[in-house]
């Protein structure tokens, strides 16, 4: 059994992760920190956990933080980089859900989230917790840096073709759909219920922060320079985020025998569900689970494989993928505690 602490005590993937992680049958602690809100109880913040989980949330110490097994950070990008330095060879495992350490640029970094990030050395330490890809790095990381949403969907939906150089890595257009709380509890004019009912915005357009994460990734696995055209919407749902891949197809494979491929490549990951006989996935279909859902479709009169790829951004996308990435450190099966039926309807 294991002792688990939570920065970011507030926000809505740590409340996630407080909801897997109750239930967790390796877990029998749990500590929240938050700065803002120390001496509150989480139920404060969080009625519904009354009497389920009802912890005071306390003020985050290095000493403190050592007291734990393992560590996540679902804070804001620009809180983690400032702790984890501290805490790196202490024997607490780290996963952080801010994109503080998944770019190895520092400048890259600077340029898309405008602030600062730490040193090279410490950006070189985290493993990248896309936990279907990089399963053996994650096994042995201290640091894990946890994908962001938009770039776990895109990249689950794109690496196969290109690793199967299936597809033309130049020709990669990707329209991103997410719902509202992909931005987070704090009230803001762009997510306002009467600006966002019955509307569908685009935005970032060019700029989304997620955008040099799934190009340093996909660069990887192609071995080239890739860079994208990425246009994210945000659309009047709750949870969910849908990424439709438009791509040139470089070789005279059937949309089975890619269907097939991508079966194949993710034999063995409980996680990943690849539809068959054209049956498109629905962001509903895989809310508040784990699960990516991805369809193939080839286009025959433009030449094109379309890819669409589903998750619920706060489990997949965030908190579900944090603890997959903890069950993978701890040598446990990756389902623990995470086999949850998506709620339909």
């Amino acid at each position: 059994m294991i002792k688990i602490g939570i920065v970011g005590g507030t926000g809505y993937g740590a409340v996630e992760l407080l909801r897997i992680l109750t239930q967790h049958p390796h877990v029998d602690e749990i500590n929240i920190y938050s700065n803002s809100k120390a001496g509150d109880k989480i139920s404060d913040s969080y009625p519904h956990l009354d009497a389920i989980a009802n912890i005071e949330m306390k003020t985050l110490s290095v000493a403190e933080a050592k007291t734990n097994d393992v560590l996540f950070f679902a804070t804001p990008p620009g809180v983690s980089h400032q702790w984890i330095p501290k805490l790196y060879g202490t024997g607490v495992k780290l996963i952080d859900l801010s994109g503080d350490f998944r770019l190895l640029d520092r400048e890259v970094y600077a340029s898309w989230y405008k602030q600062a990030t730490t040193e090279k050395e410490w950006l070189e330490k985290a493993v990248y917790g896309l936990s279907e890809v990089y399963t053996e790095a994650i096994s042995e990381a201290e640091i894990v840096a946890n994908p962001g949403c938009y770039p776990t969907a895109t990249l689950l939906g794109l690496l196969p073709a290109i690793e199967g150089k299936i597809i033309d890595p130049s020709s990669i257009i990707v329209d991103g759909k997410t719902g509202v709380s992909g931005a987070g509890r704090s009230v803001s004019l762009n997510t306002h219920y009467a600006e966002m009912n019955e509307n569908f915005k685009v935005y970032q357009v060019g700029t989304h922060k997620h955008t040099p994460e799934i190009e340093r990734f996909l660069s990887d696995k192609a071995e080239a320079d890739v860079v994208i055209s990425f246009t994210p919407h945000i659309v009047p749902m709750t949870r969910g985020i849908m990424t439709t891949s438009y791509t040139q197809i470089m070789t005279n494979h059937t949309e089975q025998e890619i269907e097939d491929f991508y079966r194949a490549y993710y034999e063995h990951q409980p996680f990943v569900r690849i539809r068959t006989n054209g049956n498109l996935p629905q962001t509903k279909e895989v809310y508040g689970s784990n699960y990516c859902d991805i369809s193939i479709t080839v286009d025959q009169r433009t030449g094109r494989l379309i890819i669409i790829a589903v998750i619920d951004n706060l489990m997949k996308g965030a908190a579900g993928q944090a603890v997959q990435n903890m069950n993978i450190i701890n040598g446990w099966d990756q389902t623990t505690g995470l086999s949850f039926i998506p709620t339909y309807p």
